[in-house]
């Protein structure tokens, strides 16, 4: 058996000039090595077949478990099968070749197990990019299946998402392949680094909604159906698109906001609250009997209670200017606006209705203002009474309170 000069490369320098040499080098040897190990390359063949037989096995229980999925649920191993029924038959065959080859079981030739190692760096890179496509893809899916996210912004945007995870991940393999194979990719690397710098920065407002929509489908801070709260904005999430999010606000409008500046503000999730908690602000007469404010609190908490609600907390917090204030916090165990609407609603009237029968007043906003008189008295603030003068015994006049005041005022006393 002829033997070659070993190379740092996987096969020697090839030039148009001497294609034909080489071809003619690489069929003799293989023949007479066939010529010569026939036994052993017939056993490395069968059990070459039987790889490519097991291999065949799998992939044929990995379709048959995704026939079995139904229900619209991505599982991860419905993600894991979908992979695996990517597999090509080429990857298979040049697979189990490289396997009988590495055992160097029937005397390989150098030439030939190169060509092999060629191969398998070719069937290798391209099937890892398929893999690595078909589970990102699956986990995107996996991460936005259920009939919150369904015909969302990834069914929308499935095909960008699926095109550019396909362009990333073999233009990965390829630059991994040429590396593998001897070929200087410095320049193909950063030639790539620069188009794909132009191209973030001619699309990068796209390319931030996009990757907005991804980050709300993968965080989840919120859901189809979903009420929420941000800047002076409360309303419902219909969808969640490619660039933006739909809100129906309470007051019936609905408010298109991009994804991207979404993200950036606080949101109150409204929806996955365990309680929504009331506060009642109740201010008494100040001429409420100490008692009355000394047991006014419990009462508060008996009325809570006889609601069927959860009472906090209720005390006094402060002097008004024409009261003495006290809160009342109690929750509505849901967090449906209705419930919380209901149960304030209870509360509010049951309040009402028990300080009517402890005769309880709330207070009102009240104020007097009292003139100064010149010698530091006061002034009341209303008139006195009318006073009548009788002119003769035929006709009366009736003075107003001014001109009585000033007739008094201008008599001669005694």
């Amino acid at each position: 058996m002829t033997t070659s000069n070993t190379s740092t490369a996987i096969l020697p320098p090839i030039k148009v000039q001497d294609v034909d040499q080489q071809l003619r080098g690489l069929v003799g040897v293989t023949y007479q090595w066939v010529g010569t190990h026939w036994l052993q390359i017939l056993i490395a063949i069968g059990v070459a077949s039987v790889i490519v037989i097991a291999l065949h096995a799998i992939r044929r229980f990995a379709r048959g478990y995704c026939a079995r999925q139904t229900g619209g649920r991505v599982r991860w191993g419905s993600v894991a099968a979908r992979a695996v029924v990517q597999t090509g038959n080429v990857f298979m065959v040049v697979a189990a070749a490289k396997i009988v080859s590495a055992a160097n079981f029937a005397g390989t030739p150098v030439e030939v197990r190169g060509t092999i190692d060629f191969l398998w760096i070719l069937a290798a890179g391209y099937q890892a990019a398929v893999w690595a496509r078909e589970i990102i893809i699956g986990t995107i899916e996996h991460r936005t299946a259920g009939e919150h996210y369904a015909g969302e912004a990834i069914g929308s945007a499935m095909g960008i998402i699926r095109l550019l995870v396909g362009f990333a991940v073999f233009a990965i393999a390829g630059i991994v392949i040429l590396d593998n194979l001897g070929v200087n990719v410095t320049g193909l690397v950063a030639g790539l680094g620069v188009g794909g710098i132009a191209i973030g920065l001619a699309a990068q407002g796209i390319f931030a909604d996009l990757f907005a929509a991804l980050a709300i489908i993968f965080d989840r801070p919120f859901r189809r159906g979903d009420t929420i709260s941000y800047d002076t904005t409360t309303g419902t999430v219909e969808s969640i698109g490619l660039k933006s999010t739909r809100v129906r606000a309470a007051t019936g409008e609905e408010r298109i906001i991009a994804n991207k500046q979404l993200l950036e503000k606080e949101i109150q999730n409204i929806t996955q609250r365990d309680y929504r908690r009331i506060v009642f602000t109740l201010g008494l007469v100040q001429w409420t009997p100490i008692e009355t404010i000394k047991r006014f609190p419990a009462m508060l908490k008996e009325v809570v209670e006889s609601c069927d609600l959860k009472f906090v907390r209720a005390g006094f917090i402060k002097f008004g200017d024409s009261s003495y204030d006290f809160d009342l916090e109690f929750d509505s165990e849901h967090s449906g606006f209705k419930e919380f609407f209901d149960a304030r609603h209870a509360v509010g009237v049951a309040i009402i209705e028990r300080m009517n029968i402890e005769e309880i007043s709330l207070a009102y906003p009240t104020q007097t203002a009292f003139t100064a008189a010149p010698d530091g008295g006061l002034i009341l603030p209303y008139p006195e009474a009318p006073v009548r003068a009788v002119t003769s015994s035929s006709d009366t006049a009736r003075l107003t309170p001014d001109q009585s005041t000033l007739g008094s005022a201008s008599e001669p006393e005694g």
